[in-house]
């Protein structure tokens, strides 16, 4: 995304993915309950498939299979919001500079952006992201 687009989404809520155990009966509730469809693709990294939650055609959310991430042992099915920022290195050292707590190092996903998973002062967990062009 060029500076200008990604200063216009800096501070606003860009994409949710559900983590989860069971992508069957996820897709089954959200389905009856929201109405919506999901795409399959496969991860660049060919560790496993991303589903793609869309509503009336519309991508709106993300689901991942937890059981492909061993960091995530334990852990239970949640939600994970991500937050627009122009520049997500700079917003990572606001972050912790703010009280904030550094959870997954800076990464790249290809095609969609840069990525960080923090803590912000109260313990939630989201994920901060400049968008690729």
């Amino acid at each position: 995304m060029a500076q200008d687009a990604a200063k216009n989404h800096h501070g606003t809520i860009v994409w949710s993915e559900l983590h989860l155990r069971d992508m069957a009966a996820q897709q089954a509730f959200y389905s009856a309950v929201a109405g919506w469809s999901f795409d399959t693709m496969p991860l660049a990294n060919g560790s496993g498939d991303y589903v793609v939650a869309k509503q009336n055609g519309r991508p709106i959310a993300g689901f991942l299979d937890m059981g492909m991430m061993p960091h995530l042992d334990g852990v239970p099915t949640h939600w994970l919001t991500y937050i627009g920022v122009a520049d997500v290195d700079d917003a990572v050292s606001a972050a912790v500079a703010a009280g904030g707590t550094l959870h997954r190092p800076v990464f790249d996903i290809p095609d969609v952006g840069r990525v960080a998973v923090i803590t912000d002062a109260g313990g939630a967990k989201l994920a901060l992201m400049t968008q690729a062009s």
